[in-house]
């Protein structure tokens, strides 16, 4: 298997308006063996930087590696990785069968050894009885897990996977999540980059995500740690369903005490969540206040746990979720920002109640209003 190291990476796009930079000053080192994922909004960078490491982009500057080899200038057929695309890339004159074994031909393989290899691989996709259909005969989900088998079949250093599971049903992409992961250790554990705009997909898969915006990195991590310590608003704000409630805020002080105001709504910083902060820089300015909505608390025992952290709420809209509740509120002393709740599955409350909400504040979020950077995370 390979590692992957990206140093300096960079790619502008030359226009007749100006350059655009596309990935900028991009620095990563993907180990041996990892499922990293790159996440982040649509334009961001990350399928151009996969086609980078694939060698489908040249880059404007900087170095990229697969294991020891520096491969700026290595053609993507002879960089062993393999690539599945978004829009699967399937050969039309060809069936499943030979769409598959494709990659196999070059190896010198019998026909017998070919066939033995496409049916083991197949199996666990589930394609085995498409073998004799062509790709226009396929419906979209179909033609993805084709496109899955072709890339492991390879048994390539890399693996690089471009939204592969955006055209399968919701059912389907539950399903593939686990199945990738079971995929990666029957291939003995090759490097799998993943790009995906479902943050959901990715917490679920990688080892690592990189999360990226305007070409550039934000924060790279364990999904755990990124989603417990953001380092600046927009990850805090893209990691996590529903998002993280954000709120305008202002820092007090009130006999050593440290505050957040929100217009007549004051919350109190526990102690724990001041220590080797630097918030008390803050006092008397605008910062961004945020609170996951799992840490508001809709239920008596959340109520009394965090008795000294109680709001109230009006529901506007209530969704059920299955496993939880959905409570979309305002508080109109809050500035009227309208932020969400996720309750437990027992909540009764509907559109149109007055409740109580208790914010657990060993999870409150501070970011600076300038730099959005997190001050208490």
């Amino acid at each position: 298997m390979a590692s992957v190291v990206l140093k300096n990476v960079y790619k502008t796009y030359i226009n007749i308006g100006g350059n655009v930079n596309a990935v900028t000053d991009f620095n990563l080192e993907i180990n041996d063996g990892e499922v990293i994922a790159f996440v982040g909004p649509s334009g961001c960078g990350k399928t151009t930087t996969l086609r980078m490491i694939t060698g489908f982009e040249t880059i404007s500057g900087g170095e990229i590696y697969i294991g020891d080899e520096l491969v700026n200038e290595v053609e993507p057929k002879d960089r062993n990785i393999s690539m599945v695309f978004q829009n699967y890339a399937l050969f039309p004159h060809m069936n499943v069968f030979e769409n598959v074994a494709f990659g196999l031909r070059p190896h010198e393989l019998s026909d017998s050894e070919v066939k033995e290899k496409v049916e083991e691989v197949a199996k666990i996709f589930d394609i085995t009885h498409l073998f004799e259909y062509k790709p226009r005969q396929l419906s979209g989900g179909q033609k993805q897990r084709v496109a899955l088998c072709r890339a492991a079949i390879r048994e390539h250093k890399v693996i690089l996977l471009d939204e592969p599971l955006s055209n399968l049903d919701a059912k389907l992409r539950v399903f593939f999540r686990t199945e990738l992961i079971n995929l990666h250790r029957r291939l003995k554990n090759p490097t799998f980059i993943y790009v995906t705009h479902d943050q959901t997909e990715a917490m679920a898969i990688a080892d690592r995500i990189v999360v990226m915006k305007d070409g550039i990195i934000q924060q790279v991590g364990a999904p755990e740690y990124l989603y417990s310590h953001p380092y600046n608003l927009f990850v805090a704000a893209f990691l996590g369903s529903p998002h993280m409630n954000i709120w305008h805020a202002k820092i007090t002080e009130e006999n050593g005490d440290i505050y957040l105001n929100m217009g007549s709504v004051k919350i109190k910083l526990p102690e724990s969540r001041i220590d080797g902060t630097k918030i008390k820089e803050y006092i008397n300015k605008e910062v961004y206040f945020g609170i996951r909505p799992e840490d508001m608390h809709t239920d008596e025992l959340g109520i009394k746990k965090f008795g000294g952290y109680v709001i109230d709420a009006d529901v506007k809209i209530r969704e059920f979720m299955g496993n939880a509740i959905n409570l979309h509120c305002e508080n109109q002393n809050i500035d009227g920002y309208g932020f969400t709740v996720r309750a437990l599955p027992d909540c009764t409350a509907k559109s149109g109640d007055k409740i109580k909400l208790a914010i657990n504040p060993e999870k409150i979020y501070v970011f600076d209003k300038e730099t959005e950077k997190a001050i208490v995370n």
